[in-house]
């Protein structure tokens, strides 16, 4: 049977289906391509910045998404940040590079399919892909070449965080809750932070919604693209401990439309403390009761 030969104008169409479809799913994964820290629309840019030294533990993945050092040798993040990537080799740590060992994606993750994220795309019921979302363990541990000794390491948070104000950041674009985010905005740009409350703690998840003023906190923000893998910090005593790590969101759909990054979209984090075990036994055994990439 010979080939195919498709026209530019085919192959141009394929080529941006393909892109959709990546852009979308990356989008709900809150990995690639649009907004990290989503801000309040009455409120100045500038008193979102913050500088990397207030929080050096959060490290930047490959491309895009981030991690936190949680021991000397050890990075946390999402898992859907590492698997995408055939390798991942050196991670950034307070602006110093760290080489990568291994990586321990846990057992339970999975990957939604393609066929899902189509017939989402065509009807504009997400429903099933929001509920496969949150049936997956989409947790990861980065094992580092060598120790570092120049950070402290960030605890893990062992409380319950429903109802807690909790501090999110992360180095993507931006946008605000009335504008929302475009989807293929530069994945890399000034540090920014802000906050909101727990709404959600439950199994594997914990959550909050993007509200609107004047029913919002005075530097209320969301996450998007950009910022998995990223903390979820709670205040204890004069430290922030790590109780989540952002994952993935329920956005706002009207039809077939999905508006992320506007107000009402609700943002899901990994709930470090029912990962526990699966941490403690991975760092206290150097990783040989885990499976590495």
């Amino acid at each position: 049977m010979r080939n195919k030969v498709l026209s530019p104008h085919t192959k141009l169409a394929q080529e941006r289906i393909f892109l959709m479809r990546s852009a979308v799913l990356l989008l709900l994964l809150v990995s690639s391509g649009a907004s990290a820290v989503v801000i309040r629309d009455d409120v100045p840019d500038l008193q979102y910045r913050m500088a990397a030294s207030e929080f050096p533990a959060l490290a930047d993945m490959p491309g895009e998404g981030h991690g936190v050092l949680i021991a000397p040798l050890w990075v946390l993040t999402a898992a859907h940040v590492v698997d995408r990537h055939h390798a991942v080799g050196v991670v950034v740590v307070a602006g110093a590079p760290r080489a990568v060992r291994n990586v321990f994606i846990h057992p339970g993750f999975r990957k939604p399919p393609q066929t899902m994220i189509d017939s989402a795309l065509a009807s504009g019921d997400w429903e099933p892909f929001f509920e496969f979302m949150a049936s997956s363990d989409d947790i990861a541990l980065v094992q580092l070449a060598e120790p570092v000794l120049d950070v402290a390491p960030a605890r893990i948070y062992n409380g319950d965080a429903l109802g807690k104000v909790v501090r999110i950041m992360g180095r993507g674009a931006t946008g605000t809750g009335v504008t929302g985010h475009h989807l293929y905005a530069p994945q890399r740009t000034d540090l920014r932070h802000g906050y909101n409350k727990i709404s959600v703690s439950e199994d594997r998840w914990i959550g909050y919604r993007f509200d609107k003023p004047p029913n919002a906190l005075p530097l209320e923000a969301s996450t998007g693209s950009g910022d998995s893998g990223g903390p979820i910090l709670v205040a204890t005593g004069d430290e922030w401990h790590v109780a989540g790590l952002m994952a993935w969101k329920r956005v706002v759909v009207t039809g077939t439309e999905l508006h992320p990054g506007k107000y009402g979209e609700t943002v899901f984090g990994v709930r470090l403390g029912n990962y526990a075990d699966w941490i403690e036994k991975l760092i206290a055994d150097g990783g040989i009761s885990g499976t590495s990439r």
